[in-house]
């Protein structure tokens, strides 16, 4: 319930969006930043630009100041940065 942290080792998507497989309790949240390679929060994906996550979801787009859009750091190396708090991520997938 106190909460953690993960950072995904670097990797190379293709797509506009990411989703999430993903389950808070009522109290619980989630929020994604996206880090250059060498784990450098990258402007307008950071933690601070995150939209909290909460609640149930099989496919949840994640959110940046309410866009979705993640099509500008395609085919370039990233890392994803989870934190998270009475919550549990299943999966991670990047599309259209």
């Amino acid at each position: 319930y106190e909460g953690g942290a993960f950072t995904t080792k670097p990797i190379v998507f293709a797509g506009s969006k990411l989703s999430i497989n993903m389950a808070t309790s009522a109290a619980g949240s989630i929020w994604v930043e996206i880090q250059e390679a060498d784990g450098t929060p990258i402007p307008g994906f950071t933690r601070a630009d995150a939209d909290e996550l909460i609640g149930d979801f099989i496919a949840r787009n994640v959110t940046w100041k309410e866009s979705a859009d993640v099509s500008a750091l395609a085919g370039k190396p990233i890392r994803l940065h989870f934190d998270m708090k009475d919550a549990d991520v299943y999966a991670i997938q990047f599309g259209n």
